[in-house]
């Protein structure tokens, strides 16, 4: 749906909304949006804090995280580039940050987590970048530009 037939008409929107669980909004000018029911937002609310304690259960039996550490290839097939301590590090980050997510309603620490993760296998996997990353550096490379 458009923004423009929200405007137009909410009332419609409104029950497709209830009728398909979440309707998309498209706007021209700002992100898309998505109207849900409230009952659907707070099952899928439930399903992730139910997922976050289910891994937090198995690290808290298995502080090492071999069931998930195995599996994590799987879901991220980068992984191959960590070591096995870089691999066990960002399970256990990762675990924590679903759990912030779940608990806290603090979703964008999961992105970044992964982000920085696949960030260091990028590099990890190409040889020549990794061994010049490594390099000690020194000195004032000047200012940096940081883009929005």
């Amino acid at each position: 749906m458009t923004f423009s037939d929200l405007s137009r008409n909410p009332r419609a929107v409104a029950e497709r909304a209830a009728r398909l669980g979440r309707v998309r909004v498209t706007h021209r000018d700002a992100p898309d949006f998505y109207l849900t029911t409230a009952d659907r937002e707070e099952e899928r609310e439930r399903t992730l804090s139910t997922a976050s304690r289910l891994l937090l259960a198995l690290i808290k039996h298995d502080p090492t995280a071999r069931a998930l550490v195995i599996a994590m290839p799987e879901v991220f097939p980068w992984v191959r580039h960590l070591t096995p301590d870089e691999l066990r590090a960002f399970t256990l980050e990762l675990v924590a940050a679903l759990s912030d997510a779940a608990e806290l309603d603090v979703d964008a620490t999961i992105h970044e987590v992964i982000a920085g993760w696949r960030a260091t296998a990028r590099i990890k996997a190409d040889p020549a970048r990794y061994v010049e990353a490594r390099k000690p550096t020194s000195g004032d490379f000047g200012s940096v530009q940081v883009s929005a």
